[in-house]
């Protein structure tokens, strides 16, 4: 049993590099994600303040009914309070990371073309003389 716990974090450990790999610099259509932020009574692996966006990875601690029970009910809290939560398995992420990239863009999109965004003020634009702006 300790040598399939011993496997499991060491899944989940990859699981996550993987994603903040992705996630990290801005790459996901230049949003910040933070990692391991409290949300109401919850953690959420990954989030993104400006969009409300939850990101979710979940292993095999999340295969039984009372796990998805409680899921369930965690998202429709998350919901109610304006986030929007998006859940991959491990294996989703460590089998086919370049799937799950273009859906998360693709997510993000339907957030931006579905909702008033906050505003971005960190960060350096450039104006027509293409001087940079410092936004705060």
């Amino acid at each position: 049993m300790r040598i399939v716990l011993n496997n499991n974090i060491n899944n989940d450990l990859e699981v996550h590099f993987r994603v903040k790999y992705a996630l990290k610099a801005k790459q996901l259509k230049g949003y910040q994600f933070r990692r391991q932020r409290p949300i109401l009574q919850y953690i959420a692996d990954f989030f993104c303040k400006e969009l409300m966006l939850i990101i979710e990875i979940d292993g095999i601690t999340h295969d039984n009914k009372a796990s998805q029970a409680k899921d369930i009910q965690r998202e429709e809290r998350l919901a109610k309070s304006g986030f929007k939560m998006v859940m991959f398995t491990d294996e989703e992420v460590l089998n086919n990371l370049a799937g799950v990239i273009p859906e998360l863009e693709r997510i993000i999109g339907e957030i931006e073309t579905s909702t008033p965004l906050i505003p971005r003020r960190q960060g350096t634009i450039k104006t027509q003389s293409n001087a940079p702006v410092v936004l705060k």
